[in-house]
């Protein structure tokens, strides 16, 4: 899935990135460099670094050392909502959204920005019926057009995921961080969550952590595989997934035939 244009167009890259907690180094070194218009996974073993590392490029955490930089300007000493404001925008583990509002007002919410409106508690709920035809879109975008009115809480596991990305959408990222966008569900899920981030990534990059080996294969444009904090491999998945070096890092000893129900 070649989409990328120039060899060194790299929308957001870091040098020597590393995260120390009190003599533990839980992000080693880190090089990555990710392609503009790409989907990009990030994988490894559990705790590999990899949640870490979406914590030092969102600025949730500040690297010990190295630096980060984001279309060629270093952020290495950003705070969260500046690199938020930046187009970096990322989604968590556990569903983000706000429960107890519809499907179109967590979408309005997050499309406020735009309006300069985000501090004013006070104003009438009205004053967003502006975005409703935009955040209907967006719904329609991640198939989400007919849950417009049901409140969050109310929506499938899977669906309320769609919701959070497309809360992430209503932000107008220009690089999208994902971490594990399809943990928890079931098989017609993940199909519908991987079908979901091809479309959105059409006009942006995306950068996700992600255990599902079908889902990493069946997307990802390139992949840095993590280990005790550093990077292990880089590469396409027929790649990485034929490396010695990954397969003993997922498996330890145990047989070649095994990695394929892993990877």
């Amino acid at each position: 899935m070649e989409r990328g244009s120039a060899m060194d167009d790299f929308v957001l890259q870091t040098y020597g990135m590393t995260k120390e907690f009190k003599g533990f180094t839980a992000v080693n070194r880190v090089d990555l460099n990710v392609r503009r218009g790409h989907i990009h996974a990030l994988i490894g073993p559990n705790g590999a670094g990899k949640t870490t590392c979406f914590n030092l490029l969102t600025k949730f955490l500040e690297p010990t050392h190295g630096r980060i930089l984001f279309n060629g300007t270093d952020i290495t000493d950003e705070k969260p909502a500046q690199v938020a404001r930046r187009g970096i925008v990322r989604s968590f583990q556990i569903s983000a959204v706000f429960p107890h509002l519809t499907a179109l007002q967590n979408v309005r919410v997050a499309m406020q920005r735009g309006l300069g409106t985000s501090l004013h508690f006070w104003r009438s709920n009205r004053s967003l019926d502006c975005l409703n035809d935009q955040a209907v879109g967006i719904l329609d975008l991640v198939g989400l057009k007919s849950f417009a009115g049901m409140a969050a809480v109310e929506m499938p596991y899977g669906r309320k995921r769609a919701l959070e990305i497309a809360t992430t959408l209503a932000l107008d990222p220009e690089v999208m961080l994902l971490d594990e966008p399809t943990q928890g569900m079931g098989h017609e899920d993940v199909d519908r969550v991987m079908d979901l981030i091809k479309r959105v990534s059409a006009n942006r990059t995306i950068l996700m952590v992600e255990h599902n080996m079908k889902v990493v294969a069946g997307i990802s444009d390139a992949i840095t595989v993590l280990a005790r904090g550093a990077v292990l491999a880089e590469g396409s998945y027929a790649e990485v997934s034929d490396d010695p070096r990954v397969i003993e890092a997922y498996m330890g000893s145990a047989a070649n035939d095994e990695l394929v129900e892993a990877l």
